[in-house]
């Protein structure tokens, strides 16, 4: 008996050890044995960072609520999330709490979960809407018979973020054209410095010895029309001195590019360095990806090459490097890539071209009219009704907009062709604004 005992006690001490060797990577987070735990497969949002299971959850692997408002509540908010939890805090609500509890993320969206996640990536059940919204066909004869798994199809209803989906938005944009008189995207204004530096001006200790073609590339960069010099993205400060270093991190950009970095790390590109994973290398995407680029780290210089800083290599040849898709491939030779090569060539006026950064990178205009790049892709990718108010009504009229969003062939072409599908949502926010005009004429009687 004690002898079975003793291999009993190995057996258990085995197998505890190999628990453990698995478990405490697994509470870190950040080795690729984690891999072996995960239920089911990870939508296309989180799955560059399902290796930190921390990013998510707690030590007992359940699932943090603050983890999803730590990167997403700042996007809610500039959205006026039209579903706040402060809503359900309303004693009138009570009824619908009931039903299903609205307060927390983790009752519609949860990971590891494949059937339930949408085409556009959101895992959530199909008929959620049901539960608070089960009356709308009585109370809105035109929903009659609809069916609450087409309530968040194209054009129609967001949860969160109906910034370009609400009636009133929708009626003021209704009689719009195709394409505008005048389609123009928001020009950044170029920033010259009066302390702006040329070539011989460069700051390097007379002890380096640097290839003249990188003292070219600088002197032509906005970073030296701005009197940006060289020391100022290589030099480190100790309590003690400055400390040259050739290689330039992420933290020199982020410098004076706070924004821009910040934008970064909560975009796709980004999410892994934001949780302290290694960065994202295309290999790691879930979209085809040139064989060229598979092992490329994902970083500010991924895009910006080192001492040109070239937004407008930024802003195609940069993706198209990686990106391989049927719908990045489709952008060449498309009527967008021709008007970009049309205002490269001085042929077209600024603001006129469409380039993958055009969308995906959108600019946005504060209130004292300067113009930013947003570098943040999640703000217009999925949903990509998103991309309405900053990317599309520049140049397109809101109808159009939405029916090439809904179209999925399109999205494969690029946007290359007018659409075949066509969204209802304009003609009924039409129609129940004039019905209630006529009610209230009538009323007026």
């Amino acid at each position: 008996m004690l002898k079975y005992s003793f291999w009993i006690w190995i057996g258990i001490t085995i197998g505890l050890s190999i628990a453990l060797s698995l478990a405490f990577p697994l509470s870190k987070g950040m080795n690729a044995s984690a891999a072996v735990f995960l239920p089911g497969k990870t939508s296309h949002g989180h799955h560059q960072i399902e290796l930190k299971c921390s990013a998510c959850h707690d030590a007992m692997m359940g699932v943090r609520e603050n983890a999803c408002l730590q990167c997403h509540q700042a996007a809610l908010k500039a959205s006026r999330d039209t579903h706040p939890k402060s809503k359900f805090d309303d004693p009138a609500m009570a009824k619908h709490l009931s039903k299903i509890d609205a307060r927390s993320c983790l009752t519609c969206h949860k990971e590891h979960v494949p059937e339930q996640t949408h085409a556009m990536g959101v895992t959530m059940p199909a008929d959620y809407c049901s539960f608070c919204h089960s009356d709308i066909g009585e109370h809105r004869i035109s929903h009659k018979g609809f069916s609450f798994q087409s309530c968040s199809t194209s054009g129609c209803h967001n949860y969160h973020d109906n910034t370009s989906l609400y009636e009133k938005f929708l009626t003021d944009h209704a009689d719009e054209p195709s394409v505008k008189e005048n389609p123009r995207l928001p020009v950044r204004k170029s920033t010259v410095s009066a302390k702006s530096l040329i070539l011989g001006q460069q700051d390097v200790p007379l002890n380096m010895v640097v290839e003249g073609s990188i003292l070219e590339d600088w002197a032509q960069t906005a970073h030296a029309k701005a009197g940006v010099n060289c020391q100022a993205c290589h030099t480190s400060k100790s309590k003690s001195q400055s400390l040259w270093s050739d290689q330039v991190g992420m933290e020199s950009c982020q410098a004076c590019h706070n924004k821009n970095v910040d934008g970064f790390l909560n975009g796709m590109h980004g999410m892994r360095l934001a949780v302290g994973l290694s960065a994202m290398t295309p290999a790691q995407s879930n979209l085809k990806m040139s064989p060229h680029s598979l092992h490329a780290e994902l970083n500010c210089m991924a895009c910006h090459d080192d001492h040109r800083f070239d937004t407008q290599f930024a802003a195609v040849e940069a993706c198209l490097k990686c990106h391989d898709d049927t719908h990045s491939r489709a952008y060449v030779g498309s009527s967008h890539e021709q008007l970009w090569r049309e205002e490269l060539a001085g042929k077209a006026e600024a603001g006129s071209g469409v380039t993958c950064a055009s969308c995906h990178m959108p600019r946005e205009v504060d209130r004292k009219g300067n113009v930013a790049v947003v570098h943040n892709q999640n703000e217009t990718l999925r949903p990509n009704e998103k991309m309405i108010r900053t990317v599309c009504i520049n140049c397109h009229g809101l109808q159009f907009s939405l029916d090439s969003l809904a179209d999925p062939q399109l999205v494969d072409l690029c946007y290359s062709q007018t659409p075949d599908i066509h969204v209802q949502s304009l003609t009924m926010a039409v129609e129940r604004m004039n019905s209630r005009l006529k009610s209230r004429t009538n009323a007026k009687k």
